[in-house]
């Protein structure tokens, strides 16, 4: 697997303006340059685009969080999105590709790469489908990490951050792009997914946490949760229907989708078939917030998410976030819902 060292660890990043007067002259103008279409302006040297391999990746630990890359076609999650760009502008990516911000790629610290993903800014409803080529962000709380021309497009360049839904959409071309934004009609069984040789030494050190048992006499149901069932009201993000892909889509077409439920933030400090265990989450988190367990219903079976909030913004949600980690629960996330 690619790592960077740790002082590259990607952040939002937007440069201050008194930073940008500061460069020289020739540097300027060759910022000033950089265009925010797939193609380059003249005199601007393009980048080479593919050229990398189909890899998923073993487990790996950033900042004391572990990640664990598989296959996953059904992918769909919410989120909070940031963007990079030219720190990182010319360098390699996870899968050996060359990262060129004004291109729509992505990072994500467990999607295959590279794939194709619908990303929707579920704040204004612009949705575009990017290229995943990459691993990150790396910092805790982010869904996705989207190029600085994505971030442009799907319109939080300057606000740095979006809440987001991330979908799954099929597996993108070696060759670089996104094709007619559907996926090319292979899977990651063939060929081989190729993992270089000095990751596969990662897997056999990532720890199995197991869920301690908690006894169903010995604690009561949660208020409420004797109507949570199958027949309740399932949740904003339970409801969302897929967004269907144009066909022979054109490579920079921003789609204008329909944005449900009031798009509240909630640290996640876990989801639990048993009921009884997310309780005893639910009061281990007691004092950090205000903590509830929802209901919802995958493929036919309830879950139980433990969440704190809503939270009011971005900030809030980093600070509780943390609040949860430092409580024991490391796979905590922040959703939109």
């Amino acid at each position: 697997m690619f790592f960077r060292p740790a002082w590259t660890v990607r952040r939002s990043t937007i440069l201050p303006r008194g930073a940008v007067f500061a460069i020289i002259f020739p540097v300027f103008f060759a910022l000033a340059a950089c265009g925010t279409t797939e193609t380059a302006r003249p005199g601007q040297t393009p980048l080479k685009q593919g050229g990398g391999i189909y890899k998923v990746g073993n487990p790996y630990q950033i900042n004391g969080i572990w990640y664990y890359p598989a296959e996953n076609d059904k992918y769909d999650s919410t989120g909070i999105a940031s963007w990079y760009g030219p720190r990182f502008h010319g360098k390699p990516t996870a899968n050996g590709e060359i990262f060129d911000e004004n291109q729509l790629t992505a990072a994500h610290p467990t999607l295959p790469m590279p794939v194709l993903a619908r990303v929707t800014n579920l704040e204004n409803g612009k949705s575009i489908i990017v290229r995943v080529n990459d691993r990150g962000p790396f910092a805790a709380g982010r869904e996705i990490d989207m190029s600085k021309h994505a971030a442009e497009l799907l319109g939080f360049r300057q606000k740095g951050t979006a809440k987001v839904r991330v979908q799954y959409v099929g597996r993108a071309p070696l060759e670089g792009g996104i094709g007619d934004g559907r996926g090319v009609a292979e899977t990651f069984v063939a060929p081989p997914v190729e993992t270089p040789p000095e990751e596969r030494q990662v897997a056999g050190t990532a720890p199995v946490t197991r869920v301690a048992t908690v006894s169903t006499s010995a604690l009561a149901a949660p208020v409420g949760a004797s109507a949570a069932s199958a027949s309740s009201t399932p949740s904003p993000e339970a409801t969302m229907k897929p967004i269907p892909d144009k066909a022979a889509q054109a490579a920079e077409t921003v789609d204008r989708v329909p944005v449900s439920g009031p798009g509240n933030i909630y640290v996640q400090a876990g989801s639990f078939q048993n009921l009884q265990n997310a309780e005893s989450v639910r009061q281990q988190l007691t004092g950090v917030g205000p903590v509830e367990i929802q209901t919802t219903m995958v493929d036919g079976t309830p879950y139980y998410r433990v969440r704190v909030g809503p939270l009011s913004d971005v900030p809030a949600a980093d600070s509780s976030l943390q609040n949860v980690i430092s409580h024991g629960h490391k796979g905590a996330r922040i959703v939109v819902d």
